[in-house]
């Protein structure tokens, strides 16, 4: 039997990517740091601790070799050095990505977008021949960006796929972006406000369409970068919508003609300013790729997890992470102090 070793397995892609792989008839050993399990996965699955930056740690886990390796977790070029070295032990690897390393014509990426506020202008969409940014360790995509280019310069010895993922949605995810109209529902608010008409982009990526993209790349080994996204992205009206249909709730939308009168009024998870949109035709036509889900048809199953794991917690305790970079995002007192201006 085929063995696979899941380093990050107890994470929002990690768990799907296991379940996956089993049914597809791997063994798999399910690594993360804490070494629990979900519920969801047969008995045969081979749960184990792992510090990520342990380096023998992680030679004790691939122990005298395994078929494939899915890396959830790698960042920067010393973790792609930690899977490059031992590619003797791996037959091929599948590591995860992000959108975030494109850069635009201009140079313009999510790192200067934070730092200027200029957002980038992408092709639409964005094919995976899109220029870079900078390898390096200073940001988020550069390091995502080290980590590529590490494994890619290592082909001929470990023969990897690595998905450019997406605003990655699902159970278990440290920024749930859902949140944003799941809870506002929960509380009762029935008007909410959306900037740029409620028209913006920025792709989704289902954590169970990118569970079938380390299935179909485990199946065919090649060293290659994809875009792991969902087939097309909703609006973000749109998310809105779909929500408040599986949550059974009807509200009313105050549209914006631009950018989000403040952080607190307006602004969404998904507010892009320009359209962020992935072409998924690689995908497609290099390993056959259709979607496990649909955006609508995974949200039931989000909208569950969110609402359990909110229950009496204040929001900012239960995803302390969406916290972080969205501070504001219920401040609901300058929302309604907007509205009645407005109105």
């Amino acid at each position: 039997m085929r063995r696979a070793v899941v380093i990050g397995a107890t994470g929002q892609i990690g768990r799907p990517t296991v379940d996956t792989l089993v049914r597809d008839g791997w063994a798999v050993t399910a690594a993360s740091r804490g070494g629990g399990r979900d519920e969801r996965w047969p008995e045969e699955v081979e749960s184990v601790r792992l510090d990520r930056e342990d380096d023998e740690a992680l030679a004790a886990v691939l122990g005298d070799g395994c078929d494939l390796v899915v890396d959830v977790v790698a960042y920067g070029a010393r973790h792609a050095r930690q899977l490059t070295s031992r590619a003797d032990r791996i037959g091929s690897a599948v590591v995860i990505s992000s959108v975030e390393v494109y850069e635009d014509g201009n140079g313009q990426g999510f790192d200067t977008m934070r730092d200027t506020g200029d957002f980038p202008e992408y092709p639409v969409p964005i094919p995976e021949t899109q220029p870079t940014v900078a390898p390096g360790d200073a940001t988020y995509a550069s390091g995502k960006a080290a980590l590529e280019a590490e494994l890619l310069s290592a082909a001929d010895r470990l023969p990897a796929t690595l998905l450019r993922a997406g605003a990655i949605h699902g159970p278990h995810s440290p920024i749930p972006r859902e949140l944003y109209f799941v809870k506002r529902n929960l509380d009762g608010r029935r008007r909410r406000v959306l900037a740029f008409r409620g028209e913006s982009l920025f792709h989704v990526a289902a954590a169970r369409n990118i569970a079938e993209l380390v299935r179909l790349a485990a199946a065919r080994p090649g060293a290659r970068v994809l875009n792991a996204c969902d087939p097309e992205p909703p609006t973000v009206a749109g998310i809105g919508a779909a929500i408040d249909a599986v949550m059974g709730v009807e509200t009313e939308t105050v549209l914006v003609d631009g950018p989000a009168p403040s952080p607190s009024v307006g602004r969404t998870p998904w507010s892009a300013v320009l359209p962020v949109v992935c072409d998924m035709t690689a995908a497609r036509r290099e390993l056959g790729y259709r979607p496990a889900v649909r955006y609508a048809e995974s949200l039931p199953e989000t909208v569950e997890w969110l609402e359990r794991r909110l229950a009496g917690r204040d929001w900012r305790e239960a995803f302390a992470g969406l916290a972080g970079y969205y501070p504001e995002l219920f401040d609901y007192a300058a929302e309604d102090a907007w509205l009645d201006a407005r109105t």
